[in-house]
């Protein structure tokens, strides 16, 4: 018995279009069908086998930072995403090097969900 892979991630929104229209044109996701739940919302790929699903109707408040809740993103060009997000005038913290040599760069979505758009250690 063993863990796989991750499958999804899922947040709530509050404005699902708003968020769609964030994930599709600013961090450049293909949307994916989605089956016909009975609440608004919307599915993102990620990667081979990952996606994120977006549900609407948020309630609550979300709690996100880059050193507390956030989703990572392994990405191919650092200098070209952080180009692309700040020609987009998309605020980010500033960019990181951790301990491994890996690169960070943090953003949040619009309703404040932490992303973490990061590249590999260098071999």
């Amino acid at each position: 018995m063993k863990t796989l892979e991750i499958n999804h991630v899922a947040i709530s929104v509050e404005d699902v279009d708003r968020t769609c229209d964030f994930y599709a044109n600013i961090m450049q996701l293909e949307q994916l069908p989605r089956p016909a739940f009975d609440f608004p919302g919307a599915w993102f790929r990620l990667g081979p086998g990952q996606e994120l699903h977006i549900i609407g109707n948020r309630q609550d408040e979300v709690i996100a930072a880059p050193r507390g809740n956030h989703y990572a993103l392994m990405i191919d060009d650092m200098d070209a995403w952080e180009q692309h997000l700040h020609k987009l005038n998309v605020e980010t913290y500033p960019r990181r090097t951790r301990p491994d040599g890996a690169e960070q760069l943090f953003l949040h979505d619009p309703d404040g969900h932490a992303i973490e758009l990061c590249t590999p250690p260098p071999q």
